[in-house]
């Protein structure tokens, strides 16, 4: 913080600032206060108005300025001003009053040492901006008091002045009082004879509350003395004052200064007689007589000669019965001597020292004795408490609350907070560094003798900003599909803070709440969330929540590797996959068997066969469940071989009706000519065609080769040949061809019974045949 001082030349206002700030980059406008009047005298006792105007910067650092506190004060605690409702000396008798530019202060039941210089100042609506005006006004507080203006004398009267120490303002009508009764007189001034046991006092007309001490017209302090000579000078004198400060030799009351006006000595016949008038406390002292051949010394003492106040007052007891009102002087010498009053009027027939009557506690009472009247006692009014800055209290400031109540004798004040005391007993409440605990009710109470009262509640709303952002789950734990989850954002701010919630940085829901529900949670609502807690003085965001759903597996999904057919003796792998949290664990079954085939999410069979082939299901599980999923598996290889066999037996029952028909065929030609004596050619080729225009394929890759052997019954072998390519069915791949072999036996006819040559034996008919077979994979 830097301190900058600025001292204004206006000569009007004569005056200069102490500013107190930061920083000061461009201010608009003029500061000026300025007093109406700069000198004030009252009366002790009264009461007072100061008014002060101010004017300041209309914009600072580029804001509209405005007054945001104004405060009276006389004197600094540790460089800062101290507010007049914060002096303990002022309590209960200070009010301040401020509006628009102009700020009035009221002081009462105004006392000597009120006396002093008061000064203005106000706080702006920027951070550390405070001024304080160092002219001020000048408040000289006086009591009236009764002097002699003229001495009495044998032959004349005296005459009395009501005189002040500063000038009253206005032209002023006077009260005299002569031992306590009103006089007719209303000058400044009053004449006439005084007799030594008289008093009077005075007052200033309309102030009746507020007389002048009465004073005792005179004092006289005789000696006798017996001479036998003749005396030539005679006088008294007040041993501790002397005629200079280089001399011993007494002074001279008639020529001493303090006594001007105020002492008479008369001597006569062996017997001197001082008279002191218009007493002052300060007349408190030894005197002594001195002749010309006698001096009254240290081992004859003078006489001493005590002045006192009469110190009026009203003590408050307590006794069996209640209150009670007793009148206390310093010097009462007569029982019945006094008046007592009730808000201001006399009351009659109260004439004692113990005041009779009933006290009201709503009541304000006084006494007077013999011109002397003591200040009036009452109960404390209600106290009214002020806050201290005024406008929004932020957490960590420093707040006072001021408890203010009028009453005499003063009040003691108590705090409360939610109608618990607190330790201060003072009348401010200092809070320093205000926490957000602090917030609540304050009153507090004015106490004393003659009551009690309670101030109205003041609410300390302290405002901070969010300073930390929560989230937590409910219920805790796990997180299970379907159940009811609860979010819940909470953070300690004031005004109470705004939230937002967030998934993956995608707003969800704002509001005052904080809360956000799931009526049935899924699985979809996994992830991370976070929540922002805001009002207008900070944001803040909260660590992330992360949200993990457990659910049991859903509907497993069935994979083959390779897809398409599968074929005998190749590997095939079951791929089992599905959706749960935790992670699924897999078992592999096969349908009718007990025993799991296999664990884990693959399953691998690496050589097909037919007894492989069947339903295998898998299932998929985790402690929150379990879910199956069947697929069924066949050979496809199976399948082609079966197409090709039948397609052989097609060929094959082909060859075997050709054959017969030759068979037919040739043993007819052959008995022709065994009865024509033609002997046959026994070789012959058989060339048997395609069996349809569709068996005419060209040439695969491998070819099948069926053979067939049949035996005929001719005179010699005979071999017979025949490719045979059946049609071949449409195919995907061609990945294996089988070789089947067919034999076909027939028995040749015999020749004539008897006959057992070579022609006798068996002729093998061979058959060749060829079969191109395509195989299919399932898909």
């Amino acid at each position: 913080m830097q301190m900058r001082g600025a001292a204004m030349g206006s000569p009007a206002a004569a005056s200069w600032f102490v500013v107190f700030l930061i920083s000061l980059s461009v201010v608009q406008g003029h500061w000026r206060v300025t007093y109406t009047p700069t000198e004030i005298c009252a009366l002790q006792g009264s009461s007072v108005n100061i008014r002060c105007t101010f004017t300041y910067y209309s914009r600072v650092n580029d804001r509209d300025t405005a007054v945001e506190k104004a405060f009276w004060f006389r004197h600094s605690r540790d460089s800062e001003p101290v507010d007049l409702r914060a002096d303990s000396m002022y309590a209960g008798r200070v009010q301040q009053l401020c509006e628009n530019n102009s700020c009035t202060l009221r002081i009462t039941d105004l006392r000597k040492m009120d006396s002093a210089q008061y000064k203005c100042g106000f706080i702006i609506n920027q951070p550390d901006w405070k001024y304080t005006d160092s002219s001020g006004v000048t408040l000289s507080v006086t009591g009236l008091e009764v002097q002699v203006s003229e001495v009495p004398s044998l032959f004349r009267g005296g005459r009395l002045r009501c005189h002040s120490v500063c000038h009253l303002p206005g032209y002023l009508s006077y009260v005299w009082y002569k031992n306590g009764q009103k006089t007719v007189t209303t000058l400044q001034s009053y004449s006439g004879d005084f007799k030594s046991a008289d008093s009077y006092s005075c007052a200033v007309r309309g102030q009746e509350d507020y007389p002048s001490p009465s004073k005792c017209s005179s004092v006289d302090i005789s000696c006798t003395y017996n001479s036998y000579g003749y005396i030539s000078s005679d006088f008294w004198f007040n041993p501790k004052r002397t005629s200079s400060q280089y001399s011993s030799w007494p002074e001279d009351l008639t020529r001493d200064s303090q006594y001007k006006g105020r002492v008479q000595v008369e001597t006569k016949r062996g017997r001197s007689t001082l008279r002191i008038t218009n007493l002052t406390e300060s007349d408190s002292a030894q005197y002594c007589f001195r002749t010309g051949s006698f001096e009254w010394t240290s081992p004859l003492p003078g006489t001493t000669l005590t002045v006192t106040d009469p110190d009026i007052q009203v003590l408050v007891i307590w006794s069996s019965t209640g209150r009670r009102l007793i009148c206390q002087s310093s010097c009462i010498t007569d029982r019945f001597s006094f008046v007592w009053y009730k808000n201001r009027a006399e009351i009659q027939r109260e004439t004692s020292r113990s005041y009779r009557g009933y006290v009201d506690p709503a009541g304000i009472y006084s006494c007077s004795y013999k011109g002397y009247t003591s200040l009036p006692v009452y109960a404390p009014v209600v106290p009214s408490v002020l806050i201290s800055p005024h406008g929004d209290i932020m957490k960590g400031s420093s707040v006072t609350l001021t408890c203010s109540s009028d009453a005499f004798p003063p009040a003691k004040y108590t705090w409360y907070k939610k109608n618990q005391p607190l330790p201060n007993r003072e009348l401010q409440l200092v809070l320093n560094s205000i926490q957000s605990s602090h917030s609540g009710e304050y009153y507090c109470t004015a106490e004393n003798e003659l009551g009690k009262t309670t101030s109205k509640y003041v609410f300390v709303n302290v405002k901070y900003a969010p300073n930390t952002s929560i989230v937590s789950v409910s219920p805790s734990g796990e997180i299970v599909e379907g159940s009811s989850v609860t979010l819940t954002c909470s953070s300690d701010a004031n005004p109470a803070a705004n939230y937002t919630w967030y998934k993956e940085n995608q707003t969800l829901l704002q509001g005052p709440e904080g809360i956000y529900r799931f009526t049935s949670i899924s699985s979809t609502d996994s992830g991370i969330y976070l929540c922002k807690s805001e009002n207008q003085y900070r944001q803040i965001n909260s660590s992330s929540l992360c949200i993990d759903v457990l659910y049991a597996p859903k509907l497993p999904s069935v994979s083959v590797s390779p897809s398409g057919e599968i074929v005998e003796g190749s590997s095939v792998t079951l791929t089992c996959s599905s959706d749960a949290n935790p992670a699924a664990n897999y078992i592999w079954y096969k349908e009718n068997e007990d025993s799991p085939k296999a664990s884990g999410q693959n399953f691998t069979i690496t050589d097909f066969r037919g007894e492989h082939s069947g339903n295998y299901y898998c299932e998929a599980q985790n402690r929150r469940g379990h879910h199956n999923s069947t697929l069924h598996l066949i050979v496809v290889a199976g399948a082609g071989k079966s197409a090709a066999i039948a397609t052989t037996t097609a060929v094959l029952l082909v060859i075997i009706l050709l054959a017969i028909l030759l068979w037919i065929r040739r043993n007819k030609s052959f008995t022709q000519q065994c009865q024509g004596g033609e002997r046959p050619d026994n070789r012959a080729q058989l060339n048997i065609g395609p069996v349809s225009d569709n068996m005419s394929a060209a040439a695969e890759e491998q070819e099948d080769l069926q053979y067939a052997n049949i035996h005929l019954c001719l005179n010699r072998e005979e071999a017979l040949y025949s490719n045979i390519r059946p049609a071949q069915p449409h195919r995907q791949n061609e990945e294996e061809e089988s070789v089947e072999y067919t034999i076909v036996k027939t028995d040749n006819a015999r020749s004539a019974p008897g006959t057992t040559n070579e022609e006798d034996e068996e002729y093998v008919f061979a058959l060749y045949s060829t079969v191109n077979k395509n195989n299919v994979t399932a898909t």
